[in-house]
């Protein structure tokens, strides 16, 4: 979990909503309101901690969840989908085995926002051929970019 000082508020809690729901939840941060903030330094370790611990989920906040997703996607192996109702959270897993959803503090009140990390939490990924030959494409291109690099 992690966001900026627009998701500060609920991310705390989600982190609370969660941890009342048996999740393991590791809070990135921020730990404290700062009005000047930015969420790449609290969104990127996010990202990496879900990588590094494989079958995670990781959750990014911000103000529209739009910048957070952009930072997670740039963390080789993050899948970040920006969820706005229950149906793209649901299809964000299902669809494209996200492993990070973000989402707007701005946007949604707690209870949505709850309900939208509850459904990408137990919507399992289809493993149909062709979302799973989609999300091969998008591996491949990262292990050839990362080895330009």
């Amino acid at each position: 979990m992690g966001s900026d000082h627009a998701g500060f508020e609920l991310k705390n809690h989600l982190v609370s909503v969660l941890r009342a729901d048996g999740h393991d939840v590791v809070d990135h941060g921020p730990r404290v309101y700062d009005p000047d903030d930015d969420y790449p330094i609290y969104c990127i370790p996010a990202a990496e901690g879900v990588v590094a611990d494989p079958g995670s989920l990781g959750v990014v906040i911000g103000g529209s969840g739009n910048g957070e997703q952009i930072s997670a996607n740039k963390v080789v192996g993050v899948r970040a989908a920006l969820a706005y109702d229950s149906e793209t959270a649901e299809l964000a897993r299902q669809h494209n085995d996200a492993n990070v959803i973000a989402i707007g503090a701005r946007m949604h009140d707690s209870d949505e926002a709850a309900a939208l990390v509850r459904t990408f939490l137990t919507t399992p990924f289809s493993a149909q051929a062709r979302h799973a030959r989609r999300i091969e494409q998008i591996g491949a291109y990262e292990q050839r970019r990362g080895s330009e690099d």
